[in-house]
């Protein structure tokens, strides 16, 4: 079973900036994708930045040039650096992962519990 663990969430000052991390766990032959997400009180997940193995990284265009996704490929960790927050920037952030848990088996989608940020004076 694939698990994931965020951490690097926290309350942090309009302009400042925060680390996430995401460290999966269990059985992964294969990545296609690893990714980060936000939700808010009464909305739905949208994504923030998704890093792909055969092109470049996407951006939602609300933080493109603040936000900045990348993967240690030698343990699949996937972090998000976060730059200028804004109070916008503040919801749940849930990593996500697409792999295939063995070789020959289904590609799976895999969310992480979530971690908190907010951005507030």
């Amino acid at each position: 079973q694939v698990q994931l663990v965020e951490s690097g969430g926290g309350l942090v000052q309009p302009g400042g900036s925060l680390r996430l991390s995401c460290i999966p766990s269990g059985s992964i032959f294969s990545i296609n994708s690893m990714g980060w997400y936000r939700r808010t009180p009464g909305s739905r997940r949208d994504m923030v930045a998704r890093i792909f193995s055969d092109r470049e990284p996407a951006y939602s265009e609300s933080v493109k040039g603040r936000f900045t996704i990348s993967k240690d490929n030698a343990n699949h960790t996937l972090y998000l650096q976060m730059d200028k927050l804004e109070p916008d920037d503040t919801a749940i952030y849930y990593c996500n992962l697409v792999c295939q848990p063995n070789s020959g088996s289904p590609y799976y989608d895999y969310w992480g519990r979530g971690t908190q940020v907010t951005v507030s004076a």
